[in-house]
């Protein structure tokens, strides 16, 4: 059984996501000038939601750079401890396996559309990587070992993997297409919190932050 409020959140725009690259489980891709904008809205989004100087009592990020980062800006806004954070490797992004470095354009000059152009989703399992059932799987356990934590969690994640896991809390059907309950997706430098199942915005990002 969950407790508390989630504040699930993508970390910002990284030079992978500027070139066009897949990042999946690469460990260091730092942010570009707008995703340090899209951290710091986040962080003054979060900071006026929550409002009088409160804070989440546990702070949570995959274990890659770019959370890492986008966590400690978020950190600054709200007064939090960033070394308190624990960092999971339950909440990576999806593991896209030969496809890491490449850029979508060589990938689909050789083989074809790889992602619903409607949901944003691979269509193809990406090769000795992930798919969404997997990825569920996790992020089950995660919830079943930690969400029953007392207090507010705050957790900084990636697009695919948090779209998983806001799926899964507010109680989505699973979808054959991709085997998992999948939410729909947020612009880049969103942030979202669902408190009994039922998700709300905390703070909408605008894609590319001005930098």
């Amino acid at each position: 059984m969950v407790k508390g409020r989630f504040f699930i959140a993508r970390h910002g725009e990284t030079v992978f996501n500027a070139a066009g690259r897949m990042q999946g489980d690469h460990m260091d891709t730092p942010l570009t000038r707008a995703g340090f904008a899209q951290a710091d809205a986040m962080g003054e989004g979060l900071a006026r939601f929550l409002g009088d100087g409160a804070r989440p009592a546990h702070l949570w990020a995959s274990p890659y750079g770019r959370a890492l980062q986008t966590l400690a800006i978020v950190c600054e806004h709200i007064r939090a401890d960033w070394h308190a954070a624990r960092r999971d490797q339950h909440l990576s992004e999806i593991n896209v396996g030969g496809w890491g470095g490449r850029t979508y354009a060589e990938i689909i000059a050789e083989q074809g559309m790889i992602a619903d152009a409607g949901s944003g989703l691979f269509t193809a399992r990406p090769p000795d990587g992930e798919w969404y059932d997997e990825i569920a799987a996790r992020l089950t356990s995660w919830l079943n070992e930690h969400g029953g934590e007392e207090g507010d969690k705050l957790i900084i994640m990636h697009g695919i993997s948090s779209r998983v896991l806001r799926g899964i809390m507010t109680g989505l059907p699973l979808d054959d297409r991709w085997s998992a309950p999948v939410a729909p997706g947020l612009p880049q430098g969103s942030m979202v919190v669902i408190e009994d199942g039922v998700e709300r915005i905390v703070h909408l990002g605008g894609g590319h932050a001005p930098a």
